[in-house]
């Protein structure tokens, strides 16, 4: 279970950079709390892909499509919801940079993601 939730936890670091960097670059030209949205599910996404191949490999039956429809499902209560409320009350609310907070809104949903992938979408 630690090695897995390292591996877990390392494409989750990849997928928060690439979530702040697609952040980053949104808030240029959207408001904040659609370029949040946009960027977690391309996080979303790049995560299921490494989760597939690293993470989860011996979890992985035939049926990605189900998986990935669970990952979503997971993810869009925890990441999307977490995360855009998180964002919300900081940023909107607080009035606090939106990179720190979003550092913290990943950090808060990550124990919670992690438990939900590996009992439902990665169940045995």
């Amino acid at each position: 279970m630690k090695r897995r939730f390292t591996k877990f936890a390392l494409v989750g670091c990849l997928g928060a950079a690439l979530q702040l960097s697609a952040l980053t670059l949104l808030t240029k030209h959207l408001p904040t709390l659609f370029a949040t949205i946009i960027s977690v599910e391309l996080a979303i996404l790049h995560n299921f892909l490494w989760h597939e191949r690293y993470t989860w490999p011996d979890r992985a039956t035939y049926n990605t499509f189900r998986r990935l429809l669970r990952l979503h499902l997971a993810n869009g209560l925890v990441s999307l919801s977490g995360n855009t409320l998180l964002i919300y009350c900081l940023v909107t609310r607080l009035h606090l940079p939106t990179l720190p907070s979003a550092l913290v809104a990943i950090g808060m949903c990550s124990l919670i993601n992690f438990a939900f992938i590996d009992k439902w979408v990665y169940s045995r």
